[in-house]
């Protein structure tokens, strides 16, 4: 990979950081999640559309609970600048990225009624209420350890597909997602975003808790692969 790109996953993913203790202590998740044959599927084009169309209803729906998990993060905080990042994300969730999101499916044929209608994969509901327990059950740190995976993941999905060749570019129907979470717009979120929980590490004594953290880290992780294979069942 170019130096460029290791600066972009290093911004992500400082390296010593706490972020990037955690990635390195699940790498074999990490692995199957951003190495999924969903993403493979995005990549080269051949995943079957019914799979997409039916990720996607799934992506609404946890949307939603991505919205109230921030929203238990304002709640946690315990500094303004920590509420003020908090309601931030859960604002730019539900008045942008789900407009965004009904857009996009709008094109395919999917209404937002349809969306609404849907009933809750089991994967989307053990992910999102795995998530909501963390952050009830712990604090801020805690709460963020379980959201990591998917801000941060889905920017390195995006960089990654982006910069290799072997992505298929002319054709391909996924191309505007890879385009979307490979654009500077979502990956200013995702640098944001760790620079964030890595500074709420240093003041919530990360290292003392490392373990925890870990695994919290890696039991979300692997819901975000349990997420991806839903999608495949699901076409």
């Amino acid at each position: 990979m170019p130096a460029h790109g290791n600066d972009a996953l290093a911004a992500i993913f400082p390296p010593g950081g706490l972020l990037d203790r955690l990635r390195a202590a699940n790498a074999a998740d990490w692995a199957a999640y951003t190495g999924h044959g969903f993403v493979r599927g995005l990549a080269d084009g051949t995943l079957p559309e019914p799979c997409f169309r039916h990720y996607l209803v799934q992506d609404y729906l946890f949307l939603i609970h991505f919205a109230r998990a921030h929203a238990l993060a304002g709640y946690k905080a315990e500094t303004l600048e920590d509420i003020r990042m908090a309601t931030r994300a859960a604002a730019s969730i539900s008045d942008t990225e789900m407009g965004l999101h009904v857009t996009y499916c709008a094109e395919r044929g999917i209404t937002e009624a349809d969306m609404q209608a849907a009933p809750e994969g089991v994967a989307t509901m053990a992910y999102t209420r795995y998530v909501m327990e963390r952050g009830m059950a712990g604090d801020l740190l805690d709460l963020y350890a379980a959201l990591a995976p998917c801000v941060l993941g889905y920017a390195e999905i995006g960089f990654r597909l982006a910069a290799d060749p072997a992505t298929r570019r002319d054709g391909n129907p996924y191309a505007s997602w890879i385009e979307m979470y490979s654009g500077e717009d979502y990956q200013r979120i995702a640098r944001d975003t760790a620079a964030f929980i890595e500074g709420l590490a240093r003041r919530r004594g990360a290292y003392a808790r490392i373990d925890s953290l870990v695994r919290t880290f890696g039991e979300a992780t692997r819901l975000e692969a349990a997420f991806w294979q839903q999608g495949l069942d699901g076409g």
